[in-house]
């Protein structure tokens, strides 16, 4: 979790970048920026506001942690803060390079250091990376003797950050934690912020590890089990209702309980860890056997465990509770598929 009661901005840097593929260059600053207090707070709320998931990755490269420019400049200035206003001017260099695609607009690069972040309890600092695409129009008005005067302006509205990362100053070894936002450029050709940019990779944590394990029994359920076991819709929902009601009801993940209580057939125990090996391979991941649940994960998982019977385009059945109490048949007579369901009372 991610406090920022405290935060202060100690430092920044702002540059210009364009879009390399049309030629539009850069617009290096000359020095870093002295702001009064005042536009500080606003930029501290306009850059850190936006960072409330539990969500967590690492810089990575894949021969050499080193080789990873943002990584690099990082250390520097973590090593040395009075060198971030050259290292600002670093990461603009790498962020022009990597911003090839037609669609990426230019925009301001923001290079920001702040002192007194909490993460997960832990007292740290943090380099921001920010960067702004779009501007907006704003009116001004303003008292004109004893009447009003009505301006055009255009600027940033600070309650929109568009593309951001906090790198905190913590397991330096592993590539630092970092917290991303992209909220532009959904397409995934244009993904060149996370991926081409920062070059991230998720951390393996409860958070990554309840995700995954989440979807790896989605998968397995809507996937493989239909094929191996000729399970129908309804038990297949059953089975989506127990994992999630595991996820939900306790605090500790143990591989071996889940699978007893969830799957209980020995045959189909079997099927999913031969599944899981070919999760893990596809995925470049381990899902580990042991470790704490993540209620933020659960949650954000359960939007897409839905277990929903969707008939033609007529009705949606949704199942939460007893597979017992819901029958599938075949009408001879009207030559079609019905489903027959049982129940207490109507709400």
């Amino acid at each position: 979790m991610i406090i920022t009661h405290d935060a202060t901005l100690s430092r920044i840097a702002i540059h210009k970048t364009g879009n390399s593929g049309k030629d539009e260059g850069m617009r290096i600053s000359a020095s870093e920026l002295h702001l009064r207090d005042e536009v500080k707070e606003l930029l501290t709320k306009y850059f850190l506001s936006p960072f409330s998931k539990n969500e967590y990755f690492n810089l990575f490269h894949e021969s050499d942690l080193q080789l990873n420019e943002v990584y690099h400049y990082a250390t520097s200035i973590f090593e040395h803060p009075s060198s971030l206003y050259i290292n600002s001017v670093n990461f603009a260099k790498h962020l022009y390079a990597k911003s090839t695609h037609p669609m990426i607009k230019p925009g301001e690069l923001y290079v920001a250091y702040f002192n007194n972040l909490i993460l997960d309890g832990e007292e740290v600092d943090a380099i921001g990376l920010f960067k702004s695409e779009s501007r907006e129009t704003f009116l001004k008005v303003y008292p004109v003797d004893d009447n009003y005067g009505v301006d055009r302006e255009d600027g940033i509205n600070i309650n929109k950050l568009e593309k951001g990362c906090l790198i905190f100053n913590t397991e330096a070894e592993e590539g630092y934690v970092c917290a991303v936002i992209d909220n532009t450029n959904k397409n995934a050709d244009t993904h060149y912020w996370f991926d081409e940019f920062l070059k991230l990779r998720e951390r393996d944590d409860d958070y990554h590890q309840t995700r995954e394990t989440l979807d790896l029994c989605r998968k397995f359920v809507n996937e493989k089990l239909p094929e191996d076991f000729d399970t129908d819709r309804p038990q297949q929902a059953e089975m989506l209702n127990k994992s999630m009601k595991f996820f939900k009801e306790n605090e500790n993940f143990v591989m071996e309980e889940f699978v007893s209580e969830v799957f209980a057939e020995k045959d189909v125990i079997e099927s999913f860890h031969e599944y899981r090996k070919d999760f893990e391979s596809e995925r470049q991941t381990k899902i580990q056997d042991d470790f704490d649940i993540s209620g933020q994960a659960v949650r954000k998982q359960s939007r897409v465990f839905k277990s929903i019977l969707k008939l033609d385009k007529n009705f949606h059945i949704y199942i939460h509770g007893n597979r017992d109490n819901i029958e599938k048949g075949y009408d001879q007579e009207r030559n079609m598929h019905y489903y027959k369901v049982f129940f207490d009372e109507e709400t």
